[in-house]
């Protein structure tokens, strides 16, 4: 959790652009005042060790004409097929392990920050044993880009996902518990609104209780499409992150692509700002 007076950070996930030039997709968002981008790297390569120097000093020069910063990466084993972070195989670990590595290796050549952990299909409970067996392995299948995360100045964060996508690491009380077993400074969770509204308990005490582990926050509406699309009030959740002395980024990813993306963007923008800053009208 970062600390200081300064104010929330604003960015968007790229997928929903899907079919867009990426010069195209950084001047939409820049146009819309976000300050930054998040990357799903299978929307630039199936293998993203198939990028190579000038590919992602062309991804990043781009971002930077339009102001952009690159946040960071979500979605992380999306592709190549059959990664897993549990797998029975202990190939299929090693080869996960190995690719994780190369993905921060990719963050820090764009300059991210964050690599966002979900990916609910690649950490599921194996079924030659139970969570105790999922905990180990996942731990050890992401100790070395933990590592190499903290000399390069990322954030790996454990993403706690509704039960109906995967069946390991439900809530932020699960992920704290794995960040206290990995005791590393480049380990920490992500506040995600739309998984988060699943829990037991409201969003703002969820960051009262976690906000010390909280690095990073996906703004969504339970709805799964984007704030202020929907019910979601996020006018309590910005208030308790103001409290908590969160100045980190928040970034919008949405599952529902409708109506278009530079209206998503747009509205979420407007929505977001309104929310933060309740007294002024936009």
């Amino acid at each position: 959790m970062r600390t200081g007076g300064m104010d929330m950070r604003f960015s968007i996930c790229n997928e929903m652009f899907k079919g867009w030039d990426w010069r195209q997709v950084c001047e939409c968002i820049g146009r819309h005042g976000y300050d930054g981008v998040e990357i799903a790297p299978f929307t630039f390569a199936e293998d993203i060790r198939n990028l190579n120097e000038k590919d992602r000093i062309k991804i990043r020069s781009e971002s930077d004409l339009a102001g952009l910063r690159i946040v960071g990466l979500h979605w992380l084993l999306v592709s190549p097929a059959g990664l897993s972070c549990t797998s029975p195989s202990a190939d299929v670990r090693r080869t996960t392990s190995d690719y994780l590595v190369e993905l921060t290796r990719f963050c820090s050549d764009l300059g991210g920050e964050v690599m966002v952990f979900g990916s609910p299909k690649q950490r599921i409970i194996p079924m030659d044993g139970g969570r105790d067996v999922a905990v180990q392995r996942l731990c050890e299948t992401l100790q070395p880009s933990a590592l190499l995360a903290e000399k390069k100045g990322i954030t790996i964060c454990l993403e706690p996902l509704p039960k109906e996508e995967t069946d390991f690491i439900n809530t932020l009380e699960e992920a704290a518990e794995l960040i206290m077993r990995f005791d590393s400074p480049a380990v920490k969770t992500i506040l995600d609104v739309k998984s988060a509204g699943t829990e037991d308990h409201a969003i703002p005490e969820l960051i009262k209780d976690y906000g010390s582990m909280i690095q990073h926050v996906h703004a969504n509406d339970t709805n799964r499409k984007g704030p202020g699309f929907g019910d979601t009030d996020f006018v309590p959740i910005f208030a308790a992150l103001r409290e908590a002395k969160y100045d980190g980024w928040v970034s919008v990813e949405v599952f529902d692509y409708t109506p278009d993306p530079e209206t998503i963007a747009r509205e979420s923008m407007r929505y977001m700002k309104e929310s933060l800053h309740p007294e002024i009208k936009y």
